[in-house]
């Protein structure tokens, strides 16, 4: 069976543990990722995260892949602009991209079809390819731009996934909210998981 690709990309709204949370569980489900970060996200990275990734395209890489304990060849990171990145063309395209945390200026870049980088070309090819494209927006509140570019984009089967975690699992920490998020956006990309409870679960003792 071939393996799994996703790609995944942090982007400059706030809740940059979501898109962590996120590579780690693909990460640990086998698959191989693709980590784009915009120039934004970074900076958010740095704000909530401590996490001060910076050099060249390699350097940056071997800190991600330390940062999840992975071996290099299952983590490939790309620098926004390298539009010469092999998941810029159809032909390479992730069985799924997620982009979390997305920006409004993000959203708004791809549902104009604007590949101004390598993230904008990258959700563009997910579209044109018919493949998952999942958004998990953090914004509130949201303007008549915001929900016209959301609506724009699940008419083109783009699946948006809010940062709203809910609280019938009684969630007590902050993790467990960001779970259940994860959880939801993991869902829609086909990948097992047990971030969780689910509805009519018994909760779990191991939280």
């Amino acid at each position: 069976m071939s393996i799994r690709r996703f790609t995944l990309a942090i982007t400059g709204a706030s809740g940059a543990f979501y898109g962590l949370r996120t590579a780690e569980e693909i990460l640990k489900s086998g698959a191989h990722l693709t980590l784009l970060v915009t120039r934004a996200g970074f900076a958010v990275l740095k704000e909530e995260c401590s996490l001060n990734w910076h050099g060249n395209p390699a350097q940056i890489r071997d800190m991600i892949c330390g940062h999840f304990n992975v071996d290099p060849v299952k983590l490939a990171y790309h620098a926004e602009d390298d539009l010469y990145a092999p998941i810029a063309s159809g032909s390479a395209a992730a069985h799924a991209m997620i982009v979390a945390p997305c920006s409004m200026g993000s959203l708004s870049r791809i549902a104009g079809g604007n590949s101004g980088n390598l993230i904008e070309r990258c959700a563009d090819v997910m579209l044109k390819e018919k493949k998952p494209l999942i958004l998990v927006p953090r914004e509130t509140p949201l303007n008549e731009i915001h929900l016209k570019n959301m609506l724009k984009l699940a008419r083109m089967h783009a699946a948006i996934i809010p940062a709203m975690p809910a609280f019938y699992h009684h969630p007590r920490s902050i993790n467990d909210m960001v779970d259940f998020v994860v959880g939801r956006v993991l869902d829609m990309a086909g990948v097992e998981h047990d971030l969780f409870c689910r509805w009519g679960q018994p909760e779990r003792d191991d939280r």
